[in-house]
């Protein structure tokens, strides 16, 4: 093929996983990757630890998959429980084909992975302590200057992608500082990470407690038995508000009723969420992805999933501009299809998620159609099946959008 059309160099901003794996797999395609993040490594908090079928498949792809499986674990199954702890409905694994079944691991360890994976690529450059303060483009080149300890640097790659989270400077640096169209919930939410023997109550992996007072996530995250639980609180409480009114938050919630002498805080993150889309995912040679591009509440694991199939779907409209399979009206497409799977399925299918939370137990038990699916799929395999894989309607194959080139020789 010609190197009129291949792609000399990528820069992304951003040392999150969605940044991350873009850079492996673009350099595992022979593309050089110029990494850039704000940070001096890599960010050391759990945040996300579920990855359902979409996310599997990129992590598969980018040879990373078999490393999350040793360190992590797949969940048994979830359930969905009344404040007493009674099961509504539950879906558990069993249904699912092993290499689509969801693997749990806190997200600081899965940045240790893919990082590993990158040193071992010979074609991507990590540039720590570097902030992006102004961007700039033309028709062959796309430049980002960021501040260093050592003043200011420019650096121009044929595309810059942003993955550089929820307050991307490069989404900033195209829309403006508050251009972030969507919404953010009224519910303060409070994340944490515990050590509590689950143990005596047989409640399984994951559990959702429905309650309009103390709607909460109780979930293991790690083989010790860490728990990441997170629950609602009263929204404009100060940090020092919700510290205090933690005790009683766990007493009423957790199975046990246990006071503080029975469990170890290791965090305690209190955060409001959004369902947020940018106006656009491409402008010119500067592309958006993952929490960057879009955000969502964390109840069902839509934000990185969603994340990831951005770069999986980003990487093979790159892979084939690259490869003289597509030319770059194919980022117009990227624009379009992932926009149209936030607004028709991530967006709506996570509000519908926390929305269930805050309903009566008893109501939800008798209308929710998604906990009446649950109870179905509970004896039938093929519908259990076909529920847990439903999310792979957010994912696109690019590739069929492929066309053939004339290339000059």
């Amino acid at each position: 093929m010609s190197d009129k059309t291949a792609i000399s160099k990528v820069i992304i901003v951003g040392a999150g996983p969605a940044g991350l794996i873009l850079a492996l797999l673009l350099s595992k395609a022979g593309i050089p990757v110029q990494i850039l993040d704000a940070g001096d490594k890599l960010d050391n908090a759990p945040r996300a630890t579920h990855y359902s079928s979409p996310a599997i498949f990129e992590l598969r792809r980018a040879g990373v998959l078999d490393d999350v499986r040793k360190q992590g674990y797949i969940p048994g199954g979830v359930r969905w429980r009344k404040l007493d702890g009674t099961p509504l409905a539950g879906v558990d694994m069993d249904a699912v084909p092993f290499e689509d079944k969801m693997v749990c691991l806190p997200l600081n360890k899965l940045l240790v992975i893919i990082k590993e994976h990158i040193d071992r690529q010979p074609n991507v450059e990590i540039e720590w302590g570097a902030k992006v303060v102004r961007i700039d483009q033309d028709k062959n080149e796309a430049r980002v200057v960021v501040e260093k300890a050592d003043g200011e640097h420019t650096f121009g790659a044929d595309y810059i992608v942003g993955c550089d989270g929820a307050n991307s400077q490069i989404r900033r640096s195209l829309f403006g500082d508050w251009e972030f169209p969507g919404r953010t919930w009224d519910e303060q939410i409070v994340a944490t990470n515990v050590y509590y023997d689950m143990s005596p109550y047989n409640w399984g992996d994951a559990n959702f407690i429905i309650d309009p007072e103390h709607w909460s996530m109780v979930s293991k995250i790690q083989t010790d038995g860490l728990l990441r639980i997170t629950y609602g609180e009263i929204p404009g409480l100060t940090r020092e508000e919700l510290i205090a009114r933690q005790p009683m938050k766990f007493k009423a919630f957790l199975p046990g009723r246990p006071d503080p002498d029975k469990y170890k805080i290791v965090n305690m993150s209190p955060y409001r969420t959004h369902q947020r889309l940018a106006k656009s995912l491409r402008v010119g040679r500067f592309l958006l992805a993952a929490d960057a591009a879009h955000l969502c509440n964390p109840f069902g694991g839509l934000g990185l999933t969603g994340g990831l199939v951005d770069i999986g779907n980003l990487y093979d409209c790159l892979y084939g501009i690259h490869k003289g399979l597509a030319d770059d009206s194919i980022l117009d497409r990227y624009n379009e299809v992932r926009r149209d799977k936030y607004n028709s399925i991530i967006d709506p299918v996570s509000s519908e998620n926390i929305r269930r939370l805050w309903q009566d137990p008893e109501r939800a038990l008798e209308e929710d159609q998604f906990l009446a699916m649950c109870r179905r799929a509970a004896t039938d395999p093929e519908v259990s099946k076909q529920l847990q894989l439903g999310l792979n309607a957010i994912m696109h194959d690019f590739t069929t959008e492929y066309k053939s080139l004339a290339v000059s020789v």
